[in-house]
């Protein structure tokens, strides 16, 4: 399937465990075409309580895929196909700091990216743009998932900085003190340049990052038994569906999203002057730039 937009739908990205939500309905697995190459699986297309969503698993059913190895383009490109106009990325974090404890949840506010091997933009050669990152994510958004998470009982920090690393490999106890000394709060392999690609595709874009556990400079690290990582990995899924059941209904009456600044994102942001314009490259952003480029 290639097509087009469709009524509006909350984009979750995650892992597989975040989809099995009490009440979705009308639940089918598409796959969904892009320009930019294969998405990270099929979409899980649904309902819950008559806001559509749209499910994607990051890493593949099964985590097949590695970080580096994502098509972050495709995955948020086939999201804005489908519809998505607000997409939230649910990610497991290691945390920085000593009160941001293994379970909690930090809907983070800023990033620190220190990924290399990743495309990071959907323009380049034949189509030049710049959006601004100042603040990547969206506060609209970023309320409603504070409000859902203490609604749900769920122990929640609103801001933070996400220091997002290469990966696959963690890091050493010298970077993860240089981290901190950069006042980063939490760490994890995957949000850019999810978070920088979904503000070029002008859809509202907020993180909920899940600690699992104290990253490596943590003095008692080591003591913590996988058994405890994996509870608390179990206990993350479950809040994790519950946050996104309290948050779907505040979406659907948002009489404020349409609105909202990240849906112009790229309203002065395109350089290359028409006439200049790469035709292959405008077709190839038919849904990620269609407001701009085909206005109707």
């Amino acid at each position: 399937m290639t097509g087009g937009n469709r009524e509006a739908a909350l984009g979750i990205i995650g892992g597989s465990g975040v989809y099995d939500i009490e009440g979705l309905t009308n639940k089918r697995w598409e796959r969904v075409n892009s320009p930019f190459g294969e998405a990270s699986d099929q979409l899980l297309l649904g309902e819950l309580n008559g806001q559509r969503m749209v499910f994607l698993p990051r890493h593949g059913r099964g985590h097949r895929l590695p970080p580096s190895e994502i098509n972050f383009r495709a995955n948020i490109d086939v999201l804005k196909r489908c519809g998505a106009t607000d997409v939230i990325s649910v990610s497991a974090v290691g945390s920085l700091r000593e009160n941001l404890r293994p379970g909690m949840f930090v809907i983070v506010d800023q990033f620190i990216d220190r990924s290399f091997a990743r495309v990071k933009s959907f323009f380049g050669t034949g189509l030049v743009a710049h959006v601004s990152m100042a603040h990547p994510v969206c506060n609209r958004l970023g309320e409603h998932l504070e409000a859902a998470a203490r609604e749900a009982g769920i122990d929640v920090a609103r801001g933070g900085t996400y220091l997002v690393m290469e990966g696959p490999q963690f890091s050493s106890l010298a970077e993860s003190e240089l981290y901190r000394n950069w006042n980063c709060d939490v760490i994890g392999m995957t949000n850019m340049p999810e978070a920088k690609l979904a503000r070029e595709a002008e859809l509202c874009y907020a993180t909920v990052a899940m600690v699992t556990d104290y990253d490596c400079w943590h003095p008692n690290h080591d003591d913590v038994s996988v058994a405890a990582i994996i509870k608390v990995l179990l206990a993350n899924a479950d809040n994790a569906r519950s946050l996104v059941k309290k948050v779907a209904p505040r979406l659907h009456g948002d009489a404020k999203a349409a609105l909202c600044s990240c849906r112009f994102a790229l309203e002065y942001a395109l350089i290359t002057a028409p006439d200049a314009r790469d035709p292959e490259a405008v077709r190839r952003l038919d849904a990620i730039a269609g407001r701009m480029l085909n206005p109707r």
